[in-house]
């Protein structure tokens, strides 16, 4: 018969916690103030009792499947349990309420930070601590219950928590001026496919989306390519004609209006959806966080 996690005892629970944020058992003991051996002790009891294996023993120790379910259930325990002794008045209820969030760069780039603001305005002990992720892989962090709440790609609700759709990112592609006629004076379809290109990194797919939608799903964009991992120094990067590359629309248009870049193909851009996933908890902190995100992605995003 399965263990409902309602039954977990709870020092077991917040131990294992502890051990995932600390890396090592022994760094989870000093942090507990108890021996490495009270820490293995309880580890192998939550094991026993849920008849898994919750951790894998590396360096540092990382949760596995299971484990992940038991970490996310410990971190809602404690948001809620800071979240009863703020309305209760108990001792350190004062200290500021912290809020974890997954986040694609873009995002932090333009608009999100806006959002963030808002939030404090309505809360000024809030306080934030992002992720930066690919969108395809904020959902991860939040499955593993390393954060709260996260902007994500994916409209599939990870478990126990909700959904919402925030609107569309738009991309331009674009390239300077320079490069443009350097490298893509031929038909724009096979020009693409043989130009440097740029990427976010190596799980950016954008511009082989792009090449591949000029192309009827045929090949991707050039082999040479450039990475830079920062969405400013990537906008940078295209402006300088290091590479083409897909752009936020919100970031291109400034640098279009200066004659700094060039639109490709005018006609198409991309369109990236973007929805907000959270916890399924009744916490006062990240309703005001959802509802500035929500607020002002409305106004950000395309419909």
């Amino acid at each position: 018969m399965k263990t409902e996690l309602t039954e977990l005892p709870l020092d077991q629970v917040r131990t294992l916690l502890a051990v995932v944020d600390e890396g090592t058992f022994d760094a989870a003991a000093a942090a507990l103030h108890v021996t490495p051996s009270a820490v293995s002790q309880r580890v192998k009891a939550l094991e026993q009792r849920t008849g898994r294996v919750l951790l894998m023993r590396t360096k540092p120790v990382r949760p596995t499947e299971s484990g992940e379910v038991v970490v996310r259930f410990a971190r809602q325990l404690a948001r809620l349990e800071r979240d009863a002794r703020a309305e209760l008045g108990m001792s350190g209820a004062g200290e500021p309420t912290r809020v974890s969030i997954a986040v694609n760069a873009d995002s932090l780039a333009t608009w999100f930070l806006t959002a963030l603001t808002r939030a404090r305005e309505q809360e000024p002990r809030l306080c934030f601590e992002l992720r930066r992720e690919d969108e395809t892989r904020t959902a991860t962090l939040l499955r593993e219950g390393q954060v709260m709440a996260a902007v994500t790609s994916s409209p599939e609700p990870v478990t126990g928590c909700s959904v919402r759709a925030l609107g569309r990112m738009r991309y331009l592609p674009v390239a300077s001026p320079e490069f443009a006629r350097e490298h893509l004076a031929g038909p724009l379809r096979d020009a693409l496919a043989e130009a440097p290109s740029m990427a976010f990194d190596r799980s950016d797919d954008l511009q082989d989306a792009f090449v591949r939608r000029l192309r009827r799903g045929k090949g991707g964009a050039s082999p040479v390519r450039h990475f830079v991992p920062t969405s400013e120094g990537f906008v940078a990067s295209v402006a300088a004609g290091l590479g083409w590359g897909v752009v936020p629309e919100v970031q291109a248009e400034p640098l279009l209006r200066a004659g700094r870049l060039v639109r490709l193909a005018p006609e198409r851009a991309l369109d990236v959806p973007l929805y907000w996933q959270q916890w399924k908890l009744d916490s006062p902190a990240l309703a005001v966080v959802a509802e500035a995100v929500i607020e002002v992605a409305g106004q950000a995003l395309r419909g």
